[in-house]
């Protein structure tokens, strides 16, 4: 398993995002629990998020998280994936 960052920025829909938000966060948790998801959090004043997470490959990073419920309402404008080979804090093996 990798780590991968996951970015999102969001759609300029905040009525959709603001209703959705709690299934999204259970959602995450969710991961977290399972150990899939090592942190998350929103950036830029809340006009995006980061989401990193252990994944296979970058497209099962994608997948894992095409289940989030802020993908499938259309919140998501843009989502970039990134391999991140971590060698010093918390997230280092």
């Amino acid at each position: 398993m990798s780590i991968y960052a996951v970015s999102y920025t969001y759609s300029d829909d905040v009525a959709t995002r603001d209703e959705v938000r709690p299934s999204h966060r259970d959602f995450l948790r969710g991961l977290n629990a399972e150990g899939v998801v090592r942190a998350s959090g929103p950036v830029d004043g809340g006009i995006g998020a980061l989401v990193v997470l252990e994944a296979e490959s970058a497209e099962d990073a994608l997948r894992i998280l095409d289940a989030d419920p802020f993908q499938v309402r259309g919140v998501i404008a843009e989502r970039g994936v990134r391999q991140w080979d971590v060698v010093i804090g918390g997230l280092a093996e």
